[in-house]
């Protein structure tokens, strides 16, 4: 039985069209919501799709709205989706006293702790059943496939691509909390949603999965030198470098000048990411 989404919004927008949907979740058990971008080209034929995985306390609409994506999603041809960051309303006591753990907070894991696991299966959504209902619903070719993000959302990025190597064509980030084993923030959020054993933690650690993924082909990461993240060691570039070049993956890793964390370092680099992933899945 395929998944009903219900059209919440939808704008013109260098001539394709930005809407937003909410669905019924069976592996978040709530509704969730997605927005999509979809280029005129959407129209004709079957496009390429490009997923990007947002911050803490984003929803589906803030890089729909910020980044200035659309224009080179039209530019190459690929359709855009951009899934919430969690469940939400979902009655668990505490889940909006945080700004880093619960609504807005998903981290993109599933949770195997309580109260957060009957909800809070971010990952297991946005790996599988989101693409499903987005295969079933657009003009997509499900076998090309890329995705990407910013802190959190870059951190769900790389995670969801070297764990997935199969499904993903490429992978890249705006300012990735890439270690979040050995980051205070990561810690509290791992803490709270996964058991406490971290061999549990590893399996959401890109620095720690990339040792073993299969995955092999390049990654783009950019990162702003005034990123106060940077400053409070929350983001750790550096073990995630040290650890690609252990195992010989390629990665180019951009330190980019008095940039720091916001939406207005990601419309200044957003073209290159989405290029970047075009000339794979063109």
């Amino acid at each position: 039985m395929s998944t009903k989404i219900k059209l919440v919004q939808q704008h013109q927008c260098f001539g394709g069209t930005v809407s937003y949907y909410s669905h019924s979740s069976s592996t978040c058990n709530i509704e969730m919501r997605f927005s999509i971008y979809q280029p005129p080209q959407a129209k004709s034929k079957s496009l390429p799709i490009l997923y990007f995985l947002s911050g803490l306390t984003c929803t589906e609409e803030n890089f729909m709205m910020k980044a200035g994506a659309q224009q080179f999603a039209n530019k190459y041809g690929l359709i855009l989706v951009v899934p919430d960051t969690s469940p939400r309303n979902t009655g668990i006591v505490g889940e909006d006293d945080n700004w880093d753990l619960g609504t807005g907070a998903g981290f993109y894991v599933n949770a195997t702790k309580e109260p957060w696991k009957k909800h809070y299966q971010m990952y297991s959504y946005v790996v599988e059943e989101l693409p499903e209902i987005i295969a079933k619903n657009f003009p997509i070719q499900p076998d090309k496939q890329s995705i990407f993000g910013h802190s959190m959302g870059g951190h769900g990025a790389l995670i969801c691509a070297l764990k997935n190597p199969e499904k993903y064509q490429s992978v890249s980030a705006f300012a990735p909390i890439v270690a979040p084993m050995r980051s205070s923030l990561g810690q509290k959020v791992f803490t709270n949603y996964l058991d406490t054993n971290q061999e549990y933690w590893r399996d959401y650690d890109a620095s720690e999965l990339v040792l073993n993924s299969a995955f092999n082909r390049h990654i783009l990461i950019d990162i702003g030198t005034a990123d106060p993240f940077l400053a409070q060691k929350q983001l750790l570039p550096e073990l995630f470098e040290n650890a690609c070049k252990k195992v010989g993956l390629p990665l180019t890793l951009r330190m980019l000048e008095n940039y720091d964390h916001g939406y207005y370092f990601i419309a200044s680099f957003i073209e290159d990411h989405i290029r970047y992933h075009a000339e794979v899945l063109n």
